[in-house]
């Protein structure tokens, strides 16, 4: 019997470099990436996919993808939408925010105290969405 590709979970983060929402999508990504669930993720990246770049836009198209967006322009989700199919699943930070009642962050670079806190609240989000789409806990 042929051997099937894993199924994983595409993650296509905000490229937003004007405001800390921005930054606070790649940091989470890249937990997630990197520590939360590493054999079930790849990231996608958004410049590349917007420029015409047909290995990400393929994958998003045949594999489900988590848009996280820093703002409510949500430009990720609306990028992947336009060009390869809409995204299984969408976060945007400043609704989190809202929705947990937390701070503004600062800091466009490098995430306050404040940022950092959103950060692991971000990965924490996607990682729960990670597993939802595979539908068996992530493992």
């Amino acid at each position: 019997m042929p051997e099937l590709p894993r199924k994983k979970v595409g993650i296509i983060a905000c490229s937003g470099e004007e405001i800390p929402e921005g930054t606070i999508t790649r940091l989470a990504a890249l937990r997630v990436l990197h520590q939360l669930h590493p054999e079930n993720t790849v990231t996608i990246c958004l410049p590349l996919f917007l420029a015409g770049g047909e290995g990400d836009r393929s994958f998003a198209r045949f594999f489900p993808t988590i848009a996280v967006d820093g703002c409510e322009k949500q430009c990720a989700f609306h990028g992947t939408e336009k060009y390869s199919s809409r995204p299984a699943a969408a976060i945007v930070v400043t609704e989190l925010i809202a929705r947990h009642g937390l701070d503004k962050p600062h800091g466009c670079r490098k995430p306050d105290a404040v940022g950092m806190e959103i950060v692991e609240l971000v990965a924490q989000e996607i990682a729960g969405t990670v597993e939802k789409l595979l539908g068996n806990g992530g493992r």
